[in-house]
């Protein structure tokens, strides 16, 4: 499974994607080309897709953010561990005066491919709880998605981790837990706030308890969703 690969395609998929992803979600859905069972079958997949597919299909009405803004910034791993890595630096420095206090947050660009790969199998789970966090995946859109990616002709491997993600309890504590250093828990936050939709009241609850979670204080945890906003 190469998850790298699969959230960078996420990650760059901007407005000129939209089309091309939306063509290739509905000739692997089955989409019907006209009338009203089109319109309403556009609608239950979601606004666009990500070049993946698949995650636009998750992610529902959620992709018009990241699709068209934030993710033409953050398009590759590297991009959005250099932001994380810039944001908790300037914020450190705030806070202590000192470049030094910023040290133990480390560039993505220092990772071997298995690292790499490693991190972004944590951000795909954190991006799938995070387009979770209103509520909407009940059980009959989880069987719904996962006849979906089934017709994507992904790897058993990336298959079966979606949907098991998609099954799970929402729990900002266990996403939390999948972080190993403060550099990945800056891009577990940053990453959930391209999808979370902070006017919504449950999402932005998650987002507040994943922040806790990930020991991320206020002052920090904001000024990461005003780099998702300046890269709108």
């Amino acid at each position: 499974m190469d998850t790298k690969a699969l959230l960078e395609e996420f990650l760059s998929a901007g407005k000129e994607f939209i089309e091309q992803g939306k063509t290739y979600a509905e000739g692997k859905l089955d989409i019907p080309a006209e009338g009203p069972e089109r319109d309403a079958a556009l609608a239950s997949a979601g606004k666009g897709a990500t070049a993946a597919g698949v995650l636009a299909l998750l992610l529902m009405t959620k992709t018009g953010r990241g699709v068209t803004g934030a993710g033409l910034k953050l398009g590759t791993l590297a991009a959005l561990g250099n932001i994380a890595y810039k944001t908790y630096q300037e914020w450190s420095q705030k806070q202590n005066g000192t470049v030094e206090s910023a040290a133990p947050l480390t560039s993505t660009e220092a990772l071997t491919a298995p690292q790499a790969n490693q991190k972004s199998l944590v951000l795909l789970k954190a991006i799938i709880a995070a387009a979770k966090s209103d509520g909407h995946i009940d059980d009959a859109e989880k069987s719904k998605i996962e006849s979906m990616v089934a017709k994507l002709g992904l790897d058993i491997a990336t298959s079966t981790m979606i949907n098991e993600e998609v099954a799970k309890p929402l729990d900002p504590k266990a996403i939390a837990d999948l972080s190993d250093s403060q550099a990945t828990a800056a891009e577990i936050y940053l990453v959930s706030a391209l999808v979370i939709d902070d006017a919504n009241e449950q999402e932005r609850t998650y987002l507040n308890q994943l922040a806790s979670n990930l020991n991320i204080p206020t002052e920090l945890a904001l000024q990461f969703e005003q780099q998702v906003k300046n890269a709108s």
